[in-house]
């Protein structure tokens, strides 16, 4: 027997069983109860049994009819009644394709599935929770509802129907729609992403990148979390389902106009209202309402400004006035100080010279500090108004950024818009009265704080020093260099030279502290004069001799004699020549310089004889021509001093 006919069989025998129950059931109720004994149950029991029997025995009972027949036009109908039945018949059917979205009309719900009927030759199931809950709870029966066909029938026969792609379906063309038409749509941001927000759209994930957002700079992303706002779709890709969203392109709309109108009425000097936009290093930017301004940083304030932030914080509203306007680039330049009285007017009656003030270190630079009176005043304490005494290299040494100073206001150039202020006027000069203290020709007691190469300085009393030339540390030797006397810390004695109140300077000397002793060579070692001594050095033209005083001469050698000294030797010779002025004595023992020595002190005798009174001077020549030198070489001394003390200022 075959699949059908037994298929066919078991539904009849499940009809006639129902019929029987059916009968059964009638029975007792129209009739009254009659007892039920063994053998009326076996009586129903046979009867069904051939009743089975009669229906499912496989024997084909009745006229058969071909599928012509069933096709062709009933005797109980005419043609045209017929094909009018069938019309109405077709009318009740609908023309189904997959994967569209079609209306069908609840047939029930249940906690599990939701049956839906869309005209088709049997009805659709759909799981509850492709249906928003919202959605659910307003559903009933007999409502009208859009699903998405997936297929016809799959392979149990089963009409397979969404209503979650058919949200999606819906929702993609309303996007497209947005897209193309320009329409505004609504969104929910579900989360934060790098570069950006995930916009609900319909269902569909868009984004939304940061700069979208709005057209001031976003510093809170996650204040937008969960809040619906109005979307334009910039970008939309089907294909790779892609959807990029806009929230500024609607301001930005809204905003030209808005900007049309402040453009052609904007110009120089208006004050206009704006919210701090954006700060940088460089400034700040206003928003005046759909027009950017930029407020440099040299015109927030008339004082000075490290910092914006110093002045104005972000989304502050605030006053501003227009410096100018662009009008081919539409840049337009703000300032905030203007609206500000300047600080320099009446500023002689507010900082009269002499006046002590107060101020704040705002910068320093090599030559000085720049000292902020209040805001848009500022004064330069130069490096030489620091101190009286000390030679500061950097005003860093005495004082810092931010520190608060007392000053004394020593000149103001308006025009320049310069204040000369000044700290060592806060206390006594000491040089006012360095004469009381220091007299020419004086001695005192000072500590070596350096070393050159031309001299000595001395600290006299701390903050006042003298310059010791290295020509002036002794009368005897030849000094290369000062460590070859001093050191550096030592105590030493000095004679108060010369004073240079101009320069502030003091010049000392050393060796003046004792008696010259050369005034003595000068009477004890006249030419011609014997004398014994001890060679100290030999060189190739002569030897060294010390002298009993403690004078060193110079013995020359006449060229053909070949030199026979040693050091230590004890030789006799003459004075040859005698120089005070060069400091240095010529020996000789040859015969003839006997004679030209015999004659040089012949004639200083009677120079002596003639003027009468005898002097050192007189003793060599002619004692004008001795003072008129010592002057000069005292003159050219100072001079070649201060010269080299200023090049060690320099230096230093």
């Amino acid at each position: 027997m075959s699949e059908d006919v037994k298929k066919d069989q078991t539904e009849q025998e499940e009809v006639l069983t129902e019929e029987v129950v059916e009968e059964t059931a009638e029975e007792t109720v129209e009739e009254p109860v009659e007892e039920v004994t063994e053998e009326t149950v076996a009586e129903v029991k046979e009867e069904k049994e051939e009743a089975l029997t009669h229906v499912f025995s496989g024997d084909v009972e009745g006229e058969v009819y071909t599928f012509d027949q069933l096709a062709g036009p009933s005797d109980e109908y005419t043609a045209d009644e017929y094909n009018e039945m069938m019309g109405m018949y077709e009318n009740t059917l609908n023309e189904i394709e997959e994967k569209e979205i079609v209306t069908g009309r609840i047939v029930s719900i249940d906690e599990k599935y939701v049956v839906i009927d869309i005209g088709f030759k049997s009805e659709g199931i759909i799981a509850v929770n492709e249906f928003p809950s919202k959605v659910l709870e307003t559903m009933a029966p007999g409502d009208e509802v859009d699903v998405f066909l997936d297929r016809v029938e799959d392979k149990e026969g089963q009409l397979i129907l969404s209503r979650r792609k058919a949200d999606i379906l819906q929702a993609w063309e309303k996007i497209e729609a947005s897209h193309e038409t320009g329409e505004i749509v609504e969104g929910l941001i579900k989360r934060r992403i790098k570069g950006g927000m995930v916009v609900d759209l319909f269902g569909i994930d868009a984004f939304l990148p940061g700069s979208q957002i709005d057209v001031r700079p976003v510093r809170d992303f996650d204040a937008y979390v969960n809040k619906t706002m109005e979307f334009a779709v910039v970008k939309l890709n089907m294909a790779a389902e892609n959807v990029v969203v806009s929230h500024r392109a609607l301001i930005e709309s809204d905003l030209e106009e808005q900007r049309e109108q402040i453009l052609d009425t904007i110009e120089a000097g208006q004050v206009l209202e704006g919210a701090v936009k954006n700060i940088t290093d460089f400034g700040v930017f206003i928003d005046l309402g759909g027009v950017d301004g930029l407020l440099h940083i040299t015109d927030l304030s008339w004082g000075r400004v490290d910092n914006p932030n110093e002045i104005v914080q972000l989304d502050q509203r605030l006053n501003v006035a227009v410096i100018d306007f662009d009008e081919k680039s539409k840049r337009v330049s703000l300032g905030l100080k203007q609206l500000q009285p300047h600080p320099w007017e009446e500023i002689h009656g507010k900082y009269p010279e002499g006046m002590k003030v107060q101020g704040r270190v705002v910068s320093i630079a090599d030559y000085g500090a720049f000292i902020e009176l209040e805001k848009g005043v500022e004064g330069l304490i130069h490096i030489s108004e620091m101190s009286w005494t000390q030679h500061i290299k950097h005003p860093s040494q005495l004082v810092e950024k931010d520190d608060v100073v007392e000053c004394i206001v020593l000149n103001i150039n308006e025009d320049e818009k310069k204040i000369s202020l000044g700290v060592k006027q806060l206390t006594k000069d000491p040089w006012a009265d360095i004469l009381d203290r220091f007299p020419i020709g004086s001695k005192h007691k000072g500590i070596v704080r350096n070393l050159t190469n031309f001299g000595v300085f001395v600290e006299l009393e701390p903050g006042i020093d003298g310059l010791i030339h290295v020509s002036d540390l002794s009368w005897e030797d030849k000094v290369e260099h000062p460590n070859e006397v001093v050191t550096k810390d030592q105590e030493i004695e000095v004679v108060i030279l010369g004073v240079d109140f101009d320069n502030r300077r003091i010049t000392l000397g050393h060796k003046q502290v004792l008696e010259n002793p050369w005034e003595q060579y000068a009477r004890e070692y006249t030419p011609g004069t014997n004398v014994e001594g001890e060679v100290v050095k030999v060189t190739d033209k002569g030897a060294f001799v010390k002298l009993p005083l403690g004078a060193e001469a110079f013995l020359t050698l006449a060229k053909s004699v070949e030199p026979e000294f040693k050091e230590g030797q004890k030789i006799e010779a003459f004075i040859l020549r005698f120089d005070d002025a060069g400091k240095s004595i010529d020996l000789s023992q040859l015969d003839s310089d006997q004679k030209k020595a015999a004659k040089a002190a012949k004639a200083a005798k009677d120079a002596d004889v003639e003027t009468g009174a005898p002097t050192l001077g007189e003793m060599s020549g002619l004692g004008a021509l001795k003072e008129k030198m010592e002057a000069e070489e005292k003159e050219a001394a100072k001079k070649k001093a201060s010269k080299k003390e200023e090049a060690s200022d320099e230096e230093e």
